[in-house]
């Protein structure tokens, strides 16, 4: 909204045209992001601390954990609203796109708050019931994607990578497809969130490679030259997706092993719906699976220690999600945390290779 009012000064003072373009307010957007998530940091730890708001450790986790227990939770509050003020001060909020990301990562954040409170309150590691939680997610989801197809004329085209002529309108099948990318890849965020920045930096790694298709794609011409969806409006994510970036790096300030604070599942759920629905904004759903691996994996190896251990009474692993395996095999903390990014940044020039490819 800021930015309206500035660019309305243009014929009082004509360098204030530059906030007509998406790629200054994306910018903008990222170091108003960053500076503020930096200063409310230290104020925001300290009320945590003060309202004893610390991490319940798992009672079946890895030992070395024990250490952690009592540390400030809940960081993901942190990261919301390092966001928020940066898109309504150099975003178009009219876009309903813009919206739709919005709602979606907020409503999962509040999702993730109240089972974070649940948490708190009762000293313990479950919170919100899974099926409860399920609901929520899938119906906020389905609720977004169908008003969108409904009263903004979204497509309902499904596109595959590397190959230019794949594409498949599946019309109204595309709500419940859409619903479960943007629930899985948020749960599956959720489930990589269990070392000291392990999370925040491959989210920040996806969010920067998908503000680059958000732009290329809202941009026709760019779009027709690189053979992909062209999405009206889809640039104004760019700005938004930014912000994520930028609040993720700040994050990441205090959450760098040691952390000093936690994200919490306010925070994992949050930023998996946004990657999740950003995938769908932009017509790469199916990309997100390369995109988004490292999150795949972590959530694919609880899936199969979960059914190896049913079916077989065995484990495929020695503990899942996938970070607790390697922990237990002797891996320190710091080199799976680095390893883990390494492939994030792997994946993200694998996923962008893929415009020219198609």
């Amino acid at each position: 909204m800021l930015y309206q009012w500035l660019y309305s000064l243009t014929d009082v003072f004509s360098p204030l045209n530059v906030f007509r373009y998406i790629t200054v307010r994306t910018f903008i957007s990222f170091f108003t992001a960053f500076i503020l998530c930096l200063a409310l940091g230290p104020y925001f730890i300290r009320r945590l601390v003060s309202k004893q708001v610390g991490q319940t450790i798992r009672d079946d986790g890895p030992q070395s954990h024990k250490k952690k227990a009592g540390t400030p939770t809940m960081g993901g509050s942190l990261i919301l609203l390092s966001t928020l003020i940066p898109c309504l001060m150099w975003v178009d909020v009219n876009n309903p796109l813009v919206w739709a990301a919005l709602i979606v990562t907020w409503c999962f954040g509040a999702i993730g708050y109240l089972d974070d409170s649940l948490k708190v309150s009762k000293k313990n590691t479950k919170g919100l019931s899974g099926k409860v939680r399920l609901f929520a997610e899938f119906f906020i989801s389905g609720l977004v994607i169908g008003v969108l197809i409904h009263r903004f004329g979204f497509e309902t085209t499904l596109t595959v990578p590397l190959l230019k002529s794949a594409s498949f309108d599946i019309g109204w099948w595309y709500i419940p497809f859409g619903s479960l990318v943007i629930v899985g890849t948020a749960n599956a965020v959720n489930l990589t969130d269990g070392l000291d920045g392990l999370a925040v930096v491959p989210v920040v790694i996806s969010a920067a490679t998908l503000a680059l298709f958000a732009y290329v794609t809202g941009h026709v011409s760019i779009a027709n030259y690189l053979q992909i969806p062209h999405v009206m409006g889809a640039g104004e994510l760019a700005p938004v997706a930014a912000t994520i970036v930028a609040a993720g790096l700040g994050f990441l300030w205090f959450n760098t092993y040691p952390a000093q604070v936690f994200m919490g599942d306010v925070g994992s759920l949050s930023l998996g719906g946004f990657l999740g629905i950003m995938a769908v904004l932009t017509h790469n759903e199916v990309l997100m699976m390369v995109l988004g691996g490292v999150f795949v994996a972590e959530a694919l190896s609880v899936i199969a220690q979960v059914a190896s251990f049913k079916l077989t009474g065995k484990r495929v692993l020695k503990m899942a999600p996938l970070h607790h395996h390697f922990e237990l095999k002797g891996m320190v903390e710091t080199k799976i945390i680095v390893r883990f990014w390494i492939i994030s940044i792997l994946l993200a020039v694998l996923s962008l290779a893929t415009l020219k490819l198609r």
